[in-house]
């Protein structure tokens, strides 16, 4: 089909090949372009058409850069060229170094490397190419040169430095100065030749030291193709016959696309129209002129270089006449022992003449005797003497054979042997059997019959050697004593008998599973039983597991096979046997096996939104077993409580999903259940954090007038979150200290300055999210120093007042407030305290009482009306610090002043201290 293709294409330019006969060669300045066209065209036809004996061509490797030795860093580019259909496809590569290969394959045929090492190459539809070891030096001077180097080739030899080499450079050929580079970098050969080569470096200078040697590089020169052979259909043609001329040479692979011309000479004398592509020249008709010494010439067109071939002789020969063969005597009956004689004669007889004689083709080795004309041989007649004969004469120009004279021999014939054959080794119902009868001796033609226990089956007749066959399908009723008779009318021939005995082949078998329960399950014994009803034994039986050989077993005498095997996982499947006596094996039906894989301990883990888990998360509670046969159920529970069942058909593992609570905490587990044994979890514990609740801030001072120098003690408490707690107390926005509590909050005390006074707030923070107090007002009054006058008396009279009507009025509105049902009857802020019979007596102290003031901000019950309250608490020692929260709720302590806010409102809540303590 291709080379259709390359016809169709060509076809338009077939009349053009007439002009490459009338290019003109010129070894120094070549051809036209239009002829070297040309000429590479018509050498793809006559390579198609009439190809050079077969020849392997090995992948090659060309370089870009060409050089094989480069500077470390830089990076050369491997193409790999085959001389298949598929040259550009993929494309192995092989690199060696230290005794370590490394392979590996690129869809395309080049490759781009940077290791120093030895590189192969194998395209598709090529062999493997020959070894090309790449350099990538760290030297600081190295003397780069091509791969191949070619008769004809332009060669580049450079020498290239690094920066700390100064090129003054020399060239070294064979450790003999070649040539001073100074600055040039390139030393050129620009027709290489055989004297060209050599080992060859160069040398620089080191700025810092001295003289610096290249790597050294050895020139071969190789020839473009291989000296050129003539060869010759003949080199003693008959005369007028035809003779072919052929000059054979090889390129070089890496040379394999130059054009070659060929020329061919008789005597010295150019044959046809000269220089031609083709590397045959056709002689059609050689006669006694034509007689010589014949040579040729190959040459390339690129490269310049030609080469002649030995020199050959050929001798036109004259042919003698065809002789005649006689057979003596002629007519005579020839029985064996007879004698016989065969006379050959030509015309042209003469003392250079040589005769021999042939029988059938093969040449007689009876010594001949020369007559007066010709010659003959003698012979007593054999059974192996009937057959063609002829003879030759040959006078050193050709031999020349007679007519074929035929030689029959009588003989009787000989004791037939009869034989049984079949396709099959074994002799079986339907199997077709052939018997043949065959006798060695016996004059043609011979009559043969064929018997079964007497009873005649027929007869042929045979006219050449070799016997005669009948061919029958077997029955039962086949079986018995065979012989047959061979007769050419000198009395007939009984063979020995033979017997045949018919096999019945096994009929298919039945494939039986069984195993110790209604379900196969690992661990459990599993026997297999084959039987065939029908066979000749002996039987062999082979059991199979998806199509792969578990065993086999031999029954002698007919009957069933067993084979067991103790079941894994992997034993689910399709299973069959198969039944075999030598005839015809018989397979199974199919009969499948699932196996059950109890469960493993499952696995459970927690998926969560965050690290921690926390109230209000979503949590995924994911039991897996790793083993066992779906379906399979998982059960989730919590301290032992059944939190849901979910089944997976297909296996795998199963999810359950809830929403976190504080009652969430606990212990987790899950169990796998595939009917077999269920199986539980290790045990999994789960603890669920609560983000702290907004803080209350509570002031508590040693007593009712806060004055500069006072210890305040600011105690701040969340009501909910999960410890470990982190309080920070903030003045102004500025921090004043933190503590971490694990529940009851945390105090921070500190001395009072005249800076102290204005906002006060806290801040709680359990790593979920920081909460802040409402903001507490603290003011700071100096003591009124003057107990009497009127002007004094009268301003605190009146502040008192003013006093009395603000807590009037917060009382009255409190009061309506839980008549009109939105405050509950109690308020917890206002509940009794034990506190009174804690505080420490003092006795050496005045008889009067003083008071201490509590700050506190209050929300009661998480509704929207927030008041400041300051209570005073009656204390008999001096200096008393609140070390508890609950001092707050003091039965004792009246209210001294209270502000109500919405708890919306921004502003701050403030707190005015009144003095109620006796002067001192």
């Amino acid at each position: 089909m291709l080379l259709w293709v390359i016809l169709l294409v060509l076809a338009p330019v077939s009349g053009q090949f007439g002009k490459v006969q009338n290019c003109d060669f010129n070894i120094t300045f070549g051809v036209s372009y239009e002829c070297l066209n040309l000429m590479k065209l018509q050498r793809s036809i006559d390579f198609l058409w009439d190809p050079l004996p077969s020849r392997t061509y090995k992948s090659i490797i060309f370089l870009q850069p060409p050089w094989t030795t480069v500077f470390r860093g830089e990076r050369v580019n491997l193409t790999c060229k085959g001389f298949g259909f598929y040259s550009s496809q993929k494309t192995k590569w092989y690199y060696q170094y230290l005794g370590k290969e490394i392979s590996r394959e690129t869809q395309k045929n080049t490759l781009e490397v940077h290791k120093s090492g030895e590189y192969r190459c194998q395209a598709q539809g090529s062999p493997l190419s020959s070894p090309v070891y790449l350099d990538f030096s760290s030297a600081s001077l190295i003397l780069q040169a091509p791969l191949s180097v070619f008769e004809g080739d332009s060669v580049v030899l450079r020498c290239r430095a690094k920066a700390e080499v100064t090129l003054n450079t020399t060239i070294y050929k064979n450790e003999n100065v070649l040539a001073f580079l100074n600055k040039r970098t390139d030393f050129h050969i620009s027709h290489a030749s055989l004297k060209d080569n050599g080992a060859y470096r160069c040398t620089g200078y080191k700025e810092t030291c001295c003289l610096v040697s290249s790597n050294t590089v050895k020139i071969q020169v190789q020839e473009s193709f291989t000296r050129p052979v003539l060869r010759v259909s003949s080199f003693q043609p008959i005369s007028g016959s035809p003779v072919t001329l052929t000059c054979e040479t090889q390129l070089s692979l890496e040379r394999s696309d130059v054009p070659l011309q060929f020329c061919f000479f008789r005597n010295d004398q150019m044959l046809g129209s000269g220089w031609s592509l083709s590397p045959k020249f056709q002689i059609s008709a050689m006669w006694s002129k034509d007689s010589g010494s014949y040579w040729c010439k190959a040459a390339t067109m690129r490269y310049n270089t030609t080469s002649n071939s030995l020199r050959s002789w050929i001798q036109v020969l004259i042919p003698a006449s065809h002789p005649v063969l006689t057979l003596s005597p002629e007519k005579a009956l020839n029985f064996e022992g007879t004698k016989v004689t065969l006379h050959c004669e030509t015309q042209e007889d003469s003392l250079r003449t040589l005769y021999k004689f042939y029988h059938d083709g093969v040449p007689l080795r009876h010594k001949s005797v020369r007559c007066e004309k010709g010659a003959s041989i003698s012979f007593s007649l054999t059974t192996e003497h009937s057959g063609n004969y002829y003879c030759t004469a040959d006078n050193g120009h050709g031999a020349k054979p007679s007519e074929a004279v035929s030689l029959s021999v009588t003989v009787p014939v000989s004791r037939p042997v009869l034989t049984l054959s079949s396709a099959e080794d074994l002799i079986s119902e339907g199997a077709k059997v052939t018997l043949h009868c065959e006798a060695q001796r016996g004059s043609l033609p011979i009559v043969y019959q064929f018997h079964h226990e007497d009873a005649a089956l027929g007869n042929r007749s045979a006219h050449s050697a070799g016997g005669v066959s009948i061919s029958f399908s077997l029955t039962a009723e086949h079986s018995g004593n065979y012989y047959c008779t061979a007769d050419n009318g000198f009395g007939p021939q009984r063979s020995e008998a033979v017997s045949l005995s018919v096999t019945v082949p096994v009929s298919r078998p039945i494939l039986t599973l069984r195993v110790p329960r209604a379900q196969a399950v690992v661990g459990d014994l599993l026997e297999l039983r084959c039987e065939a009803l029908r066979g000749s034994p002996p039987i062999m039986y082979w059991f199979y597991h998806e199509d792969v050989t578990l065993g086999s077993s031999s029954v002698p005498s007919g009957g069933e096979a067993s084979f067991n095997l103790s079941l894994t996982a992997e034993h689910s499947g399709n299973y069959s046997c198969e039944a075999n006596n030598g005839l015809v094996a018989q397979h199974s039906d199919t009969i499948s096996l699932s196996v059950i894989v109890p469960v493993s301990r499952p696995i459970l883990t927690f998926r969560a939104p965050r690290a921690q888990a926390v109230v209000g998360d979503l949590l995924e509670l994911h039991c897996e077993a790793l083993r066992g046969s779906s379906p399979i159920l998982y059960g989730f529970y919590h301290e032992d409580v059944t939190l849901g069942k979910i089944s997976a058909p297909s296996g795998g593992g199963a999810s359950f999903n809830f929403s976190l609570t504080t009652e969430h905490s606990g212990i987790y587990s899950c169990e796998a259940d595939n009917g077999l044994e269920a199986q539980r979890s290790e045990m999994v514990t789960l603890k669920v954090a609560v983000p702290v609740s907004r803080p209350v801030l509570t002031l508590r001072a040693p007593r009712a007038q806060v004055a500069v120098g006072d210890l305040l003690e600011l105690h701040c408490e969340a009501l909910r979150g999960s410890p470990l707690i982190l309080y920070r107390f903030y003045h102004e926005d500025v921090t004043l200290g933190n503590s971490s509590a694990l529940s009851g909050g945390a105090f921070f005390n500190l001395s009072l300055t005249a800076e102290h006074s204005g906002n006060y707030s806290c801040e709680a923070d359990n790593g979920l999210g920081a909460q802040r107090s409402e903001t507490v007002t603290l003011y700071l009054t100096g003591l009124t120093e003057n107990r009497s006058g009127p002007v004094a008396t009268g301003v605190t009279g009146g502040l008192l007042s003013l006093a009395g009507l603000a807590a009037g009025a917060l009382l009255l509105y409190c009061w309506l407030s839980r008549k009109a049902g939105r405050e509950p009857a109690s308020d917890p802020c206002r509940s009794p305290s034990d506190l009174d019979s804690q505080e420490p007596a003092y006795h050496n102290v005045p008889a009067w009482e003083e008071l201490q003031p509590v700050y506190s901000n209050v929300n009661p019950r998480g509704e929207n009306v927030v008041y400041s309250e300051v209570r005073i608490i009656r204390e008999k020692k001096k200096h008393a610090v609140a070390c508890n929260p609950r001092h707050l709720r003091n039965k004792g302590s009246p209210i001294i002043y209270s502000e109500v806010k919405v708890a919306s409102t921004p502003a701050s809540r403030c707190l005015l201290l009144a003095s109620s303590a006796p002067h001192r």
